[in-house]
C-alpha cells in the first residue's frame, strides 16, 4: 500500500525534526574536536566553532609528555576488558537458568533481582562491605559490586525465552547436553543480544568515576575518567601543563581549554571507535529481548 500525500508529508516533516536534533548533539563533539586542534590566539578568542583556526596539535604532546594519560589509559582498557569478561560471564550463567521453564524456583529468583531494581543497601553499606573484604585499592573493589546489570539480565533471560522450543527439543534428541546446548546452540543465536548488553557493560566501565574515586586511593590506578576530571578541575596543573616547556626553554602554544577539549576527546574516543561496529545489533538485540511474543 503506497502513502499518502499527507503521510510523505508527515514522515518527511519527521525526518527533518530528528535530523536537526542529531545535528545538535552532534555540536558539543565537534566544538571540542575543533578546540582542541586549534590556535592559541584563536581560542583566546573565541573564533572557533565547528571547525579549527590553525593547525595545532600542542595540547596532545603536552598531555602525553606532562600527564599519566597513556597510564591511565591502559588502566581503563584493564578495567573495561576484565569487568566486561566478568560481567558477561555471570549474565549469561544467570540468565539462562531462569530462562528455562525446568528451572525450579525461577521466579522467586527473578522476584528477588527485580528488587534490587527498586532497593539497595546505599553507599555506606557497599562501602563497608567493600573494606572488610579487603578489596580496597584494588579494582575487584570495581569489578565485583557492579558485576551483574539486572536490566541487562531481564534483556538477556527475555531474548533466551524467546528462542523456539523445537530447537530445544532438537537439540536433546541428538542427546545433546545442558551445557552444550547453551555453548553451541544458544550462545550463536544470541550474537545480537551479547553485542548489545557487552556494549553497554563496556561503556559502564569505561566510563566508571565514582567507585573509583572511593575505592582506589592509588593515584596510579586511576582511570581516564578519573584523570581527565581531576585535569579539568585542578587549574594548577592545567597552568603546569601550559608552562612545561619554559623550563626547557620551548615555546608551547597552548592554552588550559585545549588541554581540556583534547583530554574529553582522548577520552570519548574509544566508545565513538566501538560504536559504529556494534550499532546494527541495538535494535534487534534490545527489541527481542525486551518483548516476549
Amino acid at each position: 500500500m503506497k502513502p499518502t500525500v499527507g503521510e510523505k508529508w508527515f514522515y518527511s516533516f519527521n525526518y527533518l525534526i530528528l535530523a536537526l536534533l542529531g545535528i545538535t548533539c552532534l555540536f558539543p563533539l565537534i566544538n571540542t574536536i575543533a578546540v582542541s586542534f586549534s590556535d592559541t590566539h584563536a581560542i583566546a578568542s573565541g573564533k572557533v566553532t565547528l571547525y579549527p583556526i590553525g593547525w595545532n596539535i600542542e595540547a596532545y604532546t603536552s598531555l602525553i609528555k606532562g600527564t599519566r594519560i597513556l597510564s591511565a589509559m591502559q588502566n581503563s582498557i584493564i578495567i573495561t576488558i576484565v569487568g566486561v569478561a566478568f560481567s558477561m560471564t555471570v549474565t549469561i550463567m544467570t540468565a539462562y537458568p531462569i530462562s528455562r521453564g525446568i528451572f525450579y524456583g525461577r521466579r522467586f529468583f527473578t522476584l528477588a533481582m527485580v528488587f534490587t531494581m527498586l532497593f539497595s543497601g546505599g553507599l555506606i553499606p557497599t562501602y563497608l562491605v567493600v573494606k572488610s573484604l579487603g578489596l580496597m585499592n584494588s579494582y575487584f573493589a570495581l569489578w565485583l559490586p557492579a558485576l551483574i546489570s539486572t536490566y541487562n539480565l531481564l534483556v538477556m533471560r527475555t531474548f533466551f525465552e524467546n528462542i523456539p522450543s523445537e530447537v530445544d527439543d532438537a537439540a536433546r534428541i541428538d542427546g545433546c547436553s545442558e551445557m552444550a546446548y547453551l555453548m553451541r546452540i544458544v550462545l550463536p543465536l544470541s550474537m545480537p543480544v551479547i553485542a548489545t548488553i557487552t556494549l553497554f557493560y563496556s561503556v559502564s566501565y569505561w566510563n566508571m568515576f565514582m567507585n573509583v574515586l572511593i575505592y582506589i586511593n592509588n593515584t596510579s590506578k586511576f582511570n581516564m575518567t578519573v584523570l581527565i576530571q581531576k585535569m579539568i578541575q585542578s587549574q594548577n596543573l592545567l597552568q603546569e601543563l601550559v608552562n612545561s616547556g619554559a623550563t626547557s626553554g620551548v615555546t608551547v602554544d597552548v592554552v588550559p581549554e585545549s588541554l581540556k577539549a583534547a583530554g574529553v576527546l582522548i577520552m570519548v574516543l574509544p566508545m565513538l571507535l566501538v560504536y559504529p561496529f556494534l550499532q546494527k545489533y541495538f535494535v534487534k538485540g534490545v527489541m527481542l529481548g525486551s518483548v516476549k511474543g
